[in-house]
């Protein structure tokens, strides 16, 4: 008997006495594990395959110890640039013995249910890249969409005709000058009386 489980965004084979290290649980080294995301069971002549999961099926675990993986060293170099970084990295890790694959959660004893830490996969706590990028596509639709506010018609006067023009134009010169002699006569006489 075998099944397909499901942690961590990896899928993994596992039998009963198995021991797996799979992405970093939450959970304490002796803690029961119970893991939810079962993509298949297979017991012989009868084969259970989910659609993405069995809903109803579990395999429990227990934690071994958590731990580190081996130090990969991660090295970026940019030729004739002087660009040189070296970084190193060990990936957290969790080390489970797999106990018991059960195709009704309903057959699993109840101190047990109780007692083990469930291990679901959720997609709202970090979304996916691509999830990510249609989120933002669909953002960038919706500004596209709304109507931009209608700015009103500026009124603009209507042009004059070329005659109408030079008649204000001569208009307004004809007040000018109307105004000047009447100061220059003014001053003349001022000037007259003073000699």
């Amino acid at each position: 008997m075998f099944a397909v489980i499901k942690t961590g965004g990896k899928q993994y084979v596992v039998k009963e006495g198995d021991v797996l290290s799979v992405e970093k649980l939450n959970a304490e080294a002796g803690q029961k594990l119970l893991f939810e995301q079962v993509l298949l069971i297979e017991d012989g002549d009868q084969t259970l395959i989910g659609t993405p999961v069995l809903e109803a099926a579990v395999v429990k675990a227990e934690v071994v110890r958590n731990f580190k993986n081996d130090k990969i060293l991660v090295f970026k170099k940019k030729r004739r640039k002087q660009y040189r970084r070296t970084r190193g990295h060990r990936q957290p890790l969790t080390e489970v013995k797999i106990e018991k694959i059960y195709a009704d959660k309903s057959l699993v004893p109840a101190d047990e249910l109780k007692i083990a830490v469930v291990v679901k996969e959720s997609r709202e706590a970090a979304p996916t890249a691509q999830a990510v990028k249609e989120e933002k596509a669909a953002a960038k639709k919706a500004i596209k969409r709304e109507p931009k506010p209608k700015a009103e018609p500026e009124v603009k006067p209507k042009k004059a005709s070329a005659k109408a023009a030079k008649a204000v134009k001569a208009a307004k010169a004809a007040a000018k000058s109307a105004a000047k002699p009447k100061a220059k006569s003014a001053k003349a006489s001022t000037r007259k009386t003073a000699k």
